[in-house]
């Protein structure tokens, strides 16, 4: 794939692409034994290690889609919705943490790690917006989020409260 104007990219031996895309830098970590990853002539070339096996070939086009989304520099996002029927629940963002705060009814706050140094989360009403460079910070930030408000021992027909996925 080339290599667009504004962006340098760096191999090294341990196995990690380091990206530099506007001003923003990034590294992606890939198993040696598996890819082969070279920057010739303004493009960088990703190829399965060796003797081609569906492994190989899985892991090289996993990657080259990775930097692709990295190349891009737009910014992704996820929403999720707040949901609550039974004790209204506030959500608080400090830091690098977010707080789910009356659960349930729940006297302590619920809480999870904003994953990544890029990843913005806002918190609108009934409605929480999750956005990075970073496609994979992004999503993993949305799902901790959401697995953190699961409910587990009361009937989940009739204790639907939590935050869910909108898009």
């Amino acid at each position: 794939m080339k290599i667009p104007e504004g962006a340098s990219v760096e191999v090294e031996k341990g196995g990690a692409v380091k990206l530099t895309v506007n001003g923003k830098s990034f590294e992606r970590h890939y198993r040696p034994r598996m890819v082969n990853v070279r920057v010739e002539g303004g493009q960088v070339i990703v190829e399965p290690h060796g003797k081609p096996s569906r492994e190989k070939n899985a892991m090289a086009g996993a990657l080259s889609s990775h930097l692709k989304n990295l190349f891009s520099g737009e910014r992704f996002q996820k929403k999720l919705k707040i949901v609550y029927a039974h004790f209204p629940i506030s959500v608080e963002v400090k830091g690098s943490e977010v707080f789910i705060k009356n659960f349930l009814g729940e006297k302590t706050p619920r809480k999870t790690k904003v994953f990544g140094d890029g990843v913005k989360v806002e918190v609108k009403g009934p409605e929480i917006i999750v956005s990075g460079n970073d496609p994979e910070q992004v999503g993993q930030t949305a799902s901790n989020i959401v697995r953190v408000t699961k409910v587990r021992a009361l009937d989940n027909r009739v204790f639907q409260d939590g935050i869910y996925y909108e898009e």
